[in-house]
């Protein structure tokens, strides 16, 4: 998840994602809207002796939104920083900590596979949140009677951080308490055999809340719910995708530059689009004297208009900035390659820079079909490349 870089704590980066833009005015809307309401909850819960009437003029109300929607955020970003301080000291990096429209996000490198280290990792954060919650709750205590607005921005940031910590908590993977669920379940049974289980029940977790949320008319029940089971059917294909290609490499799936199709420079695009619907192709390695130069794909031949493709070459549309990947890389690592740069296709090229395959997506694709059905790497490798760069990958 992108955004705008705010600062570095321990080594973090900490984003801002646009979304969060829009969320904190809204929530300091909400609670400023709210501000009798709310103390009348705290009076109840906490006994704070807040009068409403003191909160309810002029700017106050907003003033006091505000303050506590920036505190609430405050711990949210220190529940992720409780997640990510215990992953960092376990040997995990951390890409970044970003705000966003539900909360906060710490970005992995890399997801834990051991379940102790997810499990100290997942309930980290709740642990974190409670904490806060008690630091706030300590401050309400202290602070003089007649002091309302302190009192109801820390009475509220109490309540919330451990409001938090328990919603954290649901078994509604992938959140913390999902997590948990995970690393408990993976004690005895395979990791991704857990993480199936856990985003199953995750995916139960949103139906309901969703079906709350629309019910109750809470829009941001139903915005979270969407997200929790997004995540959940995400998480589960992606181990699913890490486990069938354990111990398979691009060597094993790719289309060996024997097998390949190649085209030249100075191949007239009219020509790349013959032989793009003959031989059911939508990407060329590019060679001059056998090196490798470019990628041409059929996007590219598209910028071309019909009445222009003889006078054009491939030279004039190909791309020259290419991501290439080694044969020995893991498979799982070219789909992560491919996603990240938004290609559906890879050179592979060997210590020297030579051309020795291409893998795309639909080669992984297949060839995790092929996994799934009982074969074997040793079936895959060495497929004839129309059978792995058809379609729309």
């Amino acid at each position: 998840m992108r955004g705008l870089k705010i600062g570095t704590v321990l080594g973090i980066p900490v984003r801002l994602n646009w979304t969060f833009l829009i969320v904190l005015p809204l929530f300091a809307y909400l609670i400023g809207s709210q501000v009798g309401d709310i103390a009348g909850v705290m009076n109840e819960t906490l006994g704070a002796g807040i009068d409403p009437a003191t909160l309810g003029g002029g700017l106050t109300p907003w003033a006091l939104g505000l303050a506590a929607a920036l505190g609430l955020f405050v711990g949210v970003l220190l529940h992720e920083f409780g997640h990510s301080i215990v992953a960092m000291r376990y040997g995990y990096e951390i890409e970044s900590i970003t705000l966003w429209l539900l909360g906060g996000l710490a970005s992995f490198t890399e997801f834990p596979e051991d379940w102790k280290h997810e499990f100290w990792i997942a309930i980290a954060g709740p642990v974190v949140s409670v904490a806060v919650g008690v630091a706030c709750y300590g401050v309400f205590l202290v602070s003089p009677i007649g002091a309302d607005a302190v009192l109801f921005v820390f009475g509220y940031l109490a309540l919330l951080n451990v409001v938090l910590a328990a919603f954290n908590m649901l078994p509604a993977f992938p959140m913390d308490g999902g997590r948990v669920l995970r690393a408990l379940l993976a004690r005895n049974q395979p990791h991704a055999q857990a993480t199936q289980r856990a985003a199953a029940v995750g995916k139960a977790f949103a139906f309901a809340m969703g079906l709350i949320g629309l019910f109750s008319f809470q829009l941001l029940l139903i915005v979270l719910a969407f997200f929790i089971y997004m995540a959940a059917s995400g998480e589960s294909q992606q181990t699913t995708l890490k486990a069938a290609f354990e111990n398979v490499t691009v060597a094993d799936v790719m289309t060996p530059r024997e097998g390949l199709h190649t085209v030249t420079e100075d191949t007239s695009v009219a020509e790349l689009m013959s032989r793009m619907f003959e031989e059911r192709h939508t990407g060329y390695p590019v060679l001059r004297g056998g090196d490798l130069v470019g990628m041409v794909t059929l996007e590219d031949a598209r910028s071309v208009r019909d009445v222009e493709r003889d006078a054009y070459r491939v030279d004039d549309v190909m791309a020259t900035d290419l991501v290439a990947i080694g044969p020995n890389a893991d498979a799982m690592t070219a789909l992560q390659t491919m996603q990240e740069h938004g290609v559906g296709r890879l050179p592979v090229v060997d210590e020297s820079e030579n051309l020795v395959g291409l893998i795309s997506r639909s080669d992984l694709m297949t060839a995790f079909n092929i996994i799934q059905t009982g074969g074997t790497p040793t079936l895959i490798s060495g497929r004839q490349s129309v059978e792995g760069d058809r379609g729309v990958f």
